[in-house]
């Protein structure tokens, strides 16, 4: 007798989305094979290889023999190395205890959510964001409050929709900033307000940084300069090696959490996947030398440069980006001026013009037919090329 699949699987699986841009991914990969040329701008990974000194210290690692288990929470040497990195670069007086390392932000992330949300507990959220994060709330079988948000404040929540949009079951607010898809920043007043309110409300804050280190026109914050005294027992920090150390195969990333859940982290992390790679924590401890800062600080003057092409190229396309983005590699575009079902579009481009870019479907239910989001991840060259085959076919 044949399987059942939907009396097979959880329930659950019926509200988890797949990555919508993958089935584009699969034919750009499947057109190269065919001979085309695609430009890739949907994957939201920098182009760069990983800096030497971090691959250095990996290999040194291997050769050492290096390839143990460590602690759950991680190797204490590199949760130090985070602490001070905090006190250097932030003046920021975060214990190496309430470091904890994990397999990549997502790691982090099913850390802090299966320890706080069960069933009948909620997390608000803005829409768009990150897919992700609404999923592992639905993994631990908790609620999603999508609010959605627009330029009027910089596609990110503030202490006024928060008021209004709370609700009793809601215990975490999550906040990314530098923001994936639109590449905004929550202002520090703003962050200290809402750290206040969800302080006032007996709940928690979790803030995604893994983009921190890649800002443009101001310097990077982190949230926890905004909280004071018993506030920081309210704010859990996010935050990887994926991005602005550019260590995405590496899968480590790290949280700051109050001493309070450090022991529900480290039971979990026992019981979930033991520890973070061993090779990659080794590496992770020359991420922050001054030679590897000075290289990753070179790289982000980069992404700087391709974001101050592509962002004018686009508007005078006919794209509609209202908010310029402060961080990360993405630009997040109305383009309702030329079509209103925005996976059409992406799949046309593709097929047409070779330029892969990502449908806003990916992003939550805030009007995605009317966005795509472009990741400035390839030499500008590239991004000169896609903008002129984009004006080709849109004229």
């Amino acid at each position: 007798m044949p399987i059942n699949n939907k009396r097979t699987l959880a329930k659950r699986m019926e509200t988890i989305q797949p990555f919508h841009v993958m089935s584009l991914l699969g034919k750009a990969k499947a057109l190269e094979q065919q001979g085309r040329d695609i430009i890739h701008l949907e994957v939201g990974e920098p182009d760069f290889n990983t800096p030497q000194p971090i691959i250095d210290a990996g290999v040194e690692a291997l050769k050492r023999g290096n390839i143990h288990y460590t602690p759950s929470l991680g190797l204490m040497s590199l949760r130090q190395t985070i602490a001070d990195f905090y006190q250097t670069r932030y003046d920021l007086d975060v214990p190496a205890s309430r470091v904890v390392i994990t397999p990549g932000a997502s790691g982090a992330l099913l850390l802090i959510i299966g320890a706080l949300i069960g069933s009948g507990d909620s997390v608000m959220l803005a829409d768009p964001g990150y897919p992700c994060n609404q999923n592992f709330v639905r993994f631990v079988d908790g609620d999603i409050q999508a609010v959605a948000v627009d330029e009027s404040t910089s596609y990110q929540l503030t202490a006024e929709l928060i008021e209004q949009n709370w609700q009793q079951s809601t215990k975490i607010v999550m906040l990314a900033s530098p923001a994936n898809p639109t590449g905004t920043i929550v202002p520090k007043d703003e962050m200290k307000k809402i750290i206040q309110l969800v302080k006032d409300k007996q709940a928690y804050l979790i803030v995604d940084e893994i983009y921190q280190g890649l800002v443009y026109d101001m310097e990077s914050s982190c949230a926890l300069s905004a909280s004071e005294g018993a506030a920081a027992d309210h704010v859990i920090i996010i935050n990887s090696f994926s991005k602005y150390f550019q260590m995405t195969g590496w899968r480590l990333g790290w949280c700051i959490v109050p001493e309070h859940l450090l022991e529900a982290c480290d039971h979990l992390a026992q019981n979930l996947f033991l520890a973070s790679p061993t090779t990659a924590q080794e590496a992770a401890m020359v991420a922050f030398l001054p030679e590897t800062i000075e290289i990753l600080e070179h790289r982000r003057q980069i992404f700087k440069q391709r974001r101050d092409y592509l962002y004018p190229q686009l508007s005078a396309l006919g794209f509609k980006i209202p908010i310029k983005p402060q961080g990360a590699f993405y630009l997040y575009c109305d383009c309702s001026t030329f079509t209103d079902d925005s996976m059409t579009l992406a799949h046309e481009l593709l097929e047409t013009t070779g330029v892969a870019v990502t449908p806003g479907i990916d992003f939550g239910q805030n009007h995605p037919e009317h966005y795509v989001r472009f990741a400035y991840t390839r030499d500008i060259k590239y991004l000169q090329q896609a903008v002129q085959r984009l004006q080709n076919f849109l004229s």
